[in-house]
């Protein structure tokens, strides 16, 4: 609600930007860093996201984990983890944008290891906590090159006095945005910090909906559009943006291919969105990375939403192939996995996916970026591939498991809302950036055409050759997967290309064995000395504390004679 009310306020106005300052974090010589809120197009379309998608979230969670152990606490961090994002979000310099940044990986941290029983969930919260901390030490790096180049750390001013301080070719600034870029990934799960992404499904379902569709994925994003004007000045690195977006997205299709785990289905396609994210921005597609977001944000919360519904009705059961024929049984979420589904395969004119989709592709041919186009056209294919194979699997055969449909408003009021935002009715809310973010570049009206063309018959292709696939008996889908390079490869995509084993080998058996060595130290035993001489000195106090009145006397005695001496020798 008080989001609305700003927004309003805001178009009332027609003020681009509003500061406010609340108090002053560090004054310390030159050093003055406040706790500022700003708020412009692009700080309020996030918050717009965050606060109102999250209470859609927030309103459903209150169904599913009725009745779990620990409710007041999983709402206790959620809110906490909404909170951390609108700091994020309103801070206007990046220290106070880091501690919105690490309280959102801390509840991540908390939601992902909620069941913490199971030992499975403790060990993918951690790991999602150790490979963001990852990302988190290059901003950390971030800003201490920018406030040491800049002495500030505020972002209007950072933008302002970059050309000026760079213009003599420092590299200081290549350095500074490829930190930026290294936090950004981290977050956002990007190559090659991604890994944690699909591990994090651990957790509730709402809680995969908050960090993939409102919260933690979108905050790398943010930061890249953010600081743009810095991103702007070494193209390099801006560039590189882009290619890791499409490598991104195209290894995460084939991931999600293979699968069989719906929620981790879900967990690569948002790794996927997010590298169109990634790539919109490398072009300079500032307005159309946004919306998407925006529109991301609508279908990927109904769709974990909807995925909630299935697990609970399926009595916890997460694999698609023990599911089958449910669109009879829970034909509300059937339809509410058809239409975000096909919002994700950007099915042409109707969904809101197309629409932002084909801004990022007509912004990467624009700018001259065809190789990106061509990553991102491969990308719509993969997508609506593996969506709706997915949604054939579990919707559509034979029944295999005997569900119930849930019940109640708070279960159907946040599927029917973003049921709807996620058709083209998402898209017809176009985010304030007028002014905040540099202009995207036209692509002629024609190209354009040819390109929506191109990527709807992809996205109608893919669900086609789903449908030829999945529906029916699966047998051309079973002797590819039975032969040796469907083997080879779908172990290869099923295990996320392999960067869990690599990192294994790489870093943590390393790691590991550091540690072991260090355990032996022979440094620990010179250490442990004065430990032992303190014991042996106590047992020798406690021997001495015997209650016999001889022993004092002949102690005070024999101390007496060496102070006595002592003095004699001194003198």
């Amino acid at each position: 609600l008080v989001s609305g009310f700003v927004c309003l306020d805001v178009f009332a106005i027609g003020k681009q930007a509003f500061s406010q300052p609340l108090c002053t974090l560090i004054a310390r010589g030159n050093l003055n860093i406040g706790f500022n809120l700003g708020l412009d197009g692009l700080s309020l379309t996030m918050l717009s996201v965050v606060t109102g998608v999250g209470f859609l979230i927030h309103m459903f969670a209150s169904w599913y984990m009725r009745g779990e152990e620990g409710y007041s606490r999983f709402f206790a961090y959620t809110n906490l983890f909404i909170a951390s994002m609108v700091v994020l979000v309103l801070s206007d310099n990046l220290l106070l944008m880091y501690l919105g940044w690490e309280g959102v990986g801390l509840c991540s941290y908390l939601l992902i290891g909620f069941y913490y029983s199971d030992p499975k969930n403790g060990a993918a919260a951690m790991k999602a906590f150790v490979v963001t901390r990852v990302g988190d030490v290059f901003l950390a790096f971030a800003l201490f090159i920018l406030y040491n180049e800049l002495g500030t750390l505020n972002f209007r001013e950072m933008v302002e006095l970059a050309p000026a301080h760079f213009a003599d070719g420092n590299n200081m600034l290549m350095w500074a945005t490829l930190m930026l870029l290294g936090g950004a990934v981290g977050k956002s799960a990007q190559l090659p910090l991604q890994t944690w992404l699909a591990d994090a499904m651990a957790g509730p379902t709402p809680v995969s909906a908050l960090i993939h569709a409102a919260t933690m994925v979108t905050a790398g994003v943010y930061l890249i559009a953010r600081t743009h004007g810095l991103f702007l000045m070494t193209p390099e690195i801006l560039h590189l943006v882009g290619i890791i977006g499409a490598i991104t997205l195209a290894m995460a299709g084939f991931a999600a291919l293979v699968q069989t785990d719906i929620k981790r289905v879900l967990a690569y396609s948002t790794m996927s969105q997010i590298g169109y994210m990634f790539l919109a921005l490398g072009v300079q597609a500032w307005d159309a990375a946004i919306f998407h977001l925006m529109t991301h944000a609508f279908f990927k919360a109904l769709l974990f939403l909807a995925s909630g519904s299935v697990i609970l009705a399926c009595h916890h059961e997460q694999n698609i192939f023990k599911m089958g024929g449910l669109r009879k049984s829970i034909p509300l979420v059937y339809a509410c996995f058809l239409v975000g589904g096909a919002a994700l395969s950007a099915l042409p004119l109707v969904t809101a996916g197309f629409f932002s989709k084909d801004e990022i592709l007509a912004g990467a041919m624009a700018n001259g970026h065809i190789n990106l186009m061509v990553a991102g056209l491969v990308g719509a294919f993969m997508t609506s591939l593996y969506t709706f194979r997915m949604i054939f699997i579990v919707f559509h055969g034979k029944e295999q498991i005997h569900a119930h449909a849930g019940k109640g408003i708070t279960h159907h009021l946040p599927l029917i809302v973003l049921m709807i935002l996620s058709t083209f009715v998402g898209a017809l809310i176009v985010p304030p950036l007028q002014g905040g973010l540099p202009q995207t570049t036209e692509l002629a009206h024609g190209r354009v055409l040819t390109l929506e063309i191109t990527s709807g018959v992809g996205a109608i292709a893919g669900i086609l050759i789903a449908a030829w696939l999945w529906l029916g008996k699966r047998t051309l889908v079973t002797s590819i997967a039975n032969s040796a390079p469907g083997r080879l490869l779908g172990t290869w995509w099923y295990n996320a290309w392999g960067f869990d084993w690599l990192y294994d080998k790489a870093f943590v058996k390393p790691f590991l064995g550091i540690a072991w060595l260090l355990k032996r130290d022979p440094l620990n035993a010179l250490m442990n000395i004065p430990a032992i001489l303190s014991r042996f000195a106590g047992k020798g106090l406690v021997l001495s504390e015997n209650g016999y009145l001889r022993w004092y006397v002949a102690s005070m005695s024999i101390g007496a004679v060496v102070v006595l001496a002592l003095l004699m020798v001194l003198r």
